[in-house]
């Protein structure tokens, strides 16, 4: 039995929940999300709680089962409070901006690299340097704040770059010079 998969989902106050079928639907007071679950799990709603169950013991729904739990968890989270991820930059020059929903980075190329939100994600910056992604889908989030960090990974000699919040970056030491 799957550790996660067996743990109920506490539903907050205001927190709707719809099962129809394999189809989930949460509604609450940050906004509305839905996903289609495979096949395999099931979802049950007892009062103030929902519980993922497997409908077999094959090896296919013992794989989905703590998946599932997650993801539905993760619906009911994002809808009752959000999520939010933090990138700092580091580096002489390196700056963002908010221009209308845009996110404008001046990252050392040519040419400042603008990214457009998806929907349902915001983008904050304060101090010029760090920039924060919110939304209700934690994955959208993350995937979100991924695609900014690519734009400068930091690099392992002088640590300049687009890192998350608290990320440790691995440092090389450079070339020693001639003596």
């Amino acid at each position: 039995m799957s550790r996660i998969g067996k743990r109920a989902i506490p539903i907050p106050d205001k927190v709707t929940v719809t099962i129809e079928g394999q189809s989930v639907a949460v509604k609450g007071p940050k906004g509305e999300l839905s996903r289609v679950l495979p096949s395999g799990v099931s979802v049950e709603q007892e009062e103030k709680t929902l519980r993922v169950n497997r409908v077999n013991d094959s090896r296919p729904a013992r794989e989905r089962h703590g998946l599932c739990r997650t993801l539905v968890y993760n619906m009911v989270e994002g809808v009752s409070q959000g999520y939010t991820r933090r990138l700092e930059i580091q580096g002489v020059g390196y700056r963002a901006q908010v221009q209308g929903q845009k996110l404008v980075l001046s990252m050392g190329y040519s040419h400042p690299v603008e990214m457009d939100p998806p929907d349902g994600i915001q983008f904050a910056v304060e101090n010029n340097t760090n920039v924060i992604v919110t939304g209700i889908d934690k994955e959208l989030v993350g995937n979100t704040a991924a695609r900014i960090r690519a734009v400068r990974p930091p690099e392992p000699y002088k640590g300049k770059g687009i890192r998350y919040a608290g990320e440790q970056v691995r440092r090389k030491a450079g070339k020693t010079g001639k003596k």
